[in-house]
């Protein structure tokens, strides 16, 4: 649970200890004396840079049309599902 009456928590980006401000207006690391609001953490990045992977624009997926099915197709099925009714004697005697 963070103590509100101390401030806000920091931690130092060039000696990683952990402190708070006591609402001061310079955020300075009682180590090493470091402003914290000098940290490259917080600057801006360069103009012209890489994006970032989620801010690239969304891709719009249009929906496919259902094809129709020809008559032909529906005759191979039948035949299809016939031969796998057929079970050989064969395999029976072997075991």
């Amino acid at each position: 649970m963070p103590a509100k009456d101390l401030g806000n928590k920091h931690v130092c980006f060039k000696c990683s200890t952990k402190f708070y401000d006591m609402k001061k207006p310079d955020p300075l690391c009682p180590k090493c004396g470091a402003d914290q609001r000098e940290s490259p953490a917080l600057k801006a990045p360069a103009e012209g840079g890489r994006r970032g992977r989620l801010s690239a624009a969304p891709k719009i997926i249009e929906p496919a049309e259902p094809e129709e099915a020809e008559v032909g197709d529906e005759e191979e099925v039948a035949e299809f599902e016939d031969e796998d009714a057929e079970v050989p004697a064969d395999d029976e005697e072997d075991i």
